[in-house]
């Protein structure tokens, strides 16, 4: 849900005063839901325990037994054992098996045999959307198009509302683009987050009796009066657990719900079998985006799913010291009940709030995309659904994820071709871009990627005149798009829930800085991967990086260093390890030989650079006394020669400033080559070196025997 923790609720409670933040205001409001159940309510007046004041009972923890059909549920201590919350979670899932699933063939069977209802949904979003696109043509033939904008926004914030949960959704989607909606329509849009009309009281708290089998005051020793906020599938309330005193924020169902989305399903998934059919501009499976899609809005219908899915997310990103994960309370979670830690937040988009509390809200969303990358490219495991309402900046300066509904995977082998994709794109390796399609399960092997190339050519061509970083996602996205639609593309399924999450990201960053780049701000992640992974594909992305024609292309490692360093999680004696052992290994005698051609060119420069050192330390009268009189004189280069080797000496020694000023800097990062020198490989590895640096010193001292001297002006080295 969007908006459990949005911000510090319009509530009281002892000790809690109430704090209003913008936008609040719509969120007291109560409306009767046209999805309202038939369930019959007892006629009496709400418990003390829905009273906010309420204080809280001095009892001791209740245990007993769990029972789904009404028996009173266990109450247990706030520190319980790992054992005691896996029986929670195991019955959590027993409440929750009844939970619906999304099925297409369900779908159909529940909606073929009744055309009314489907008729009547039809002409309700045909006239909907409709109305509102005649308007919109009108106001532009009119020349009002822009006077008109605020009324329209309003307009369009209410008709995804009249429709419901499914349009709400693509309502929050759209109001994370700044670039696509005017700030008009993005203001009016992001209420949709968290000011959506409310369903009655009653039936939430009956709900939550329902579901957890218990009296509502056996539960909370207070609770709001209303909800605190109201998004497309539920509505929330602040709480305080009885047995704890812990302030919890509770989600309840919407009644209807399933209904409402299903029909919406239905109808969609029937235009897209059109599009399939029909619409051949589209190559792209519109039936299975579809069918994903709407089987994570279902999941999101399942509290317990949503519960679990929380969890897992805290255990692989909350380990960040920036980064905050609420947790679950089982006892008190069920299908159509959720039950966790309550967040003290402001929204990722409140950008004066956030910044009058002393933070910046370039840093949060900075940590946004770290974490981000480390879902999308490291785990597999991502939130689906980032947006604002689903961010929250804590006052301590964390980054607090929510709404755990809507997660989605990356297949491993498609993580490290999105790495690779992007090693290929700074290349401008366009061959190597179009073959990471099949990787990336883009197209079938059968297909031919050769005309694909000249298509990357042509866009990137162009859009990399300006540096990679200077990119931002959508124009990427953009042109990749013209590609798509032009070959036999199939786009999987996850990888849209991808692009989404990502251009929700950027547009979250322009919210703070017009001139954000996302992509700039994730090279130091993709540089970390690429220096310590030790996984054969960015292994050899690394190398594809690193050497081209048969030289080591010092000034990218260089850069590399200097990204990676960024990354927090960046750790020197990791850096090139994964380099190091495919040079060892049985099938690196290719990379071996680019080595010690290298190895022979740094050794040579740092020995002729200290000559230089050495010659110009001399004080100037006792030159004349050396043979040829000069520094270059002394090493057989000519000028040319000398600024190359200097130049390199110099990087190779800011590299290796680069990697002992990391604050983790370990001299045991030497110690895999110590260790492979004692093997047989590697003293063959050591003496080809030596012999190599060995013949190109006599081949320069015996040039320097047969030259005859000529009179040059002493050459000083850089300072470094």
């Amino acid at each position: 849900m969007s908006s459990v923790t949005l911000s510090p609720a319009s509530t009281t409670s002892p000790g809690n005063p109430s704090v209003f933040y913008r936008n609040r205001t719509r969120t007291t409001k109560t409306t009767h839901s046209k999805c309202r159940t038939r369930t019959r309510f007892r006629a009496k007046p709400l418990r003390a325990a829905l009273v906010e004041e309420a204080r809280p009972r001095a009892l001791p923890p209740v245990r007993g037994n769990n029972n789904i059909n009404g028996v009173v549920s266990s109450i247990v201590p706030a520190s319980k054992s790992r054992e005691d919350d896996i029986q929670a979670e195991a019955k959590a899932l027993a409440r929750a098996s009844n939970a619906s699933v999304y099925s297409p063939e369900l779908l159909k069977l529940n909606y073929a045999s009744r055309p009314f209802k489907v008729l009547r949904r039809t002409l309700q979003i045909l006239i909907g959307l409709g109305s509102f696109g005649l308007k919109l043509w009108i106001d532009q033939l009119q020349g009002q198009l822009v006077q008109n904008r605020r009324s329209r926004a309003v307009e369009l914030r209410e008709t995804f509302t009249r429709l419901g949960p499914t349009f709400v959704k693509l309502g929050q989607g759209l109001s994370t683009r700044p670039d696509l909606c005017p700030p008009e329509f993005l203001e009016e849009l992001s209420e949709l987050q968290d000011a959506l009309p409310t369903f009655p009281d009653a039936e939430a708290f009956a709900c939550i009796e329902k579901e957890l089998g218990v009296p509502l005051d056996s539960i909370y020793s207070s609770i709001s009066t209303s909800p605190i906020a109201a998004a497309s599938l539920g509505q929330v309330y602040k709480a305080k657990l009885k047995y704890s005193g812990q302030l919890v924020a509770v989600k309840v169902q919407r009644p209807g719900i399933e209904e409402a989305i299903g029909l919406d399903f239905y109808l969609i998934r029937g235009l897209g079998l059109l599009i399939n059919k029909y619409a051949d501009i589209i190559t792209s499976d519109v039936v299975a985006l579809i069918d994903e899609f709407a089987r994570r809005v279902y999941q999101e219908l399942n509290y317990v799913q949503e519960g679990q899915n929380a969890r897992r997310f805290k255990k692989l990103y909350a380990d960040k010291e920036d980064v905050l994960v609420p947790d679950i309370f089982w006892d008190y979670t069920s299908g159509k009940v959720l039950t966790m830690e309550w967040v003290e937040g402001v929204k990722l988009n409140e950008q004066a709030i956030i910044e009058g509390q002393g933070l910046k809200v370039l840093d949060l969303v900075n940590t946004g995309i770290q974490c981000s990358l480390r879902q999308l490219l490291e785990y597999g495991y991502f939130h689906a659904d980032p947006h604002p309402g689903n961010l929250l900046a804590t006052p301590e300066g964390k980054l607090a994820f929510l709404d755990f509904g809507m997660m989605s995977e990356t297949p491993e082998e498609a993580r490290f071709a999105i790495i690779g994709h992007v090693v290929h794109m700074v290349n401008r390796d366009y061959e190597a871009m179009a073959r990471d399609y099949y990787a990336l399960d883009f197209l079938s092997p059968d297909v031919d990627v050769t005309p694909i190339v000249p298509a990357l050519r042509n866009f990137f061509d162009d859009a990399l005149n300006s540096t990679v970083s200077e990119l931002n996602f959508k124009t990427i996205v953009d042109g990749l798009g013209a590609v798509l639609y032009q070959y036999p593309f199939n786009v999987p399924a996850y990888y849209a829930l991808i692009l989404r999450s990502l251009t929700v990201l950027e547009g979250l960053a322009l919210y703070a800085d017009p001139n954000f780049k996302v992509l700039a701000a994730s090279y130091p992640y993709f540089a970390k991967r690429l220096l310590t992974d030790p996984n054969p594909y960015l292994r050899d992305a690394l190398i594809e990086l690193l050497f081209k024609d048969g030289k080591l292309r010092w000034n990218r490692l260089e850069n590399l260093l200097v990204q990676g360093k960024m990354d927090r999680d960046f750790a020197a004696k990791d850096a090139l390890q994964p380099v190091l052992k495919l040079v060892l290994g049985p099938d690196g005698e290719e990379l071996r030989s680019l080595v010690i051609k290298e190895a022979i060119r740094v050794t040579e420069a740092i020995t002729i650079g200290t000559v230089i050192d050495t010659y110009n330390s001399i004080p100037g009268p006792l030159r004349s006394f050396l043979p040829n009189g000069n520094g270059i004189g002394t090493t057989g280069l000519s000028e040319a020669e000398m600024e190359s080797m200097l130049e390199l000496r110099e990087q190779v020694l800011r590299i290796w400033g680069l990697l002992r000023a990391s604050d983790n800097f370990d001299p045991s990062v030497l110690q895999p080559i110590i260790q492979v020198l004692q093997e047989p490989e590697a003293r063959n590895l050591g003496g080809r070196v030596f012999g190599g640096i060995t013949q190109r010193l006599a081949a320069r001292l015996l040039q320097q025997v047969l030259r005859s001297p000529t009179p040059t002006p002493a050459l000083r080295a850089p300072t470094l």
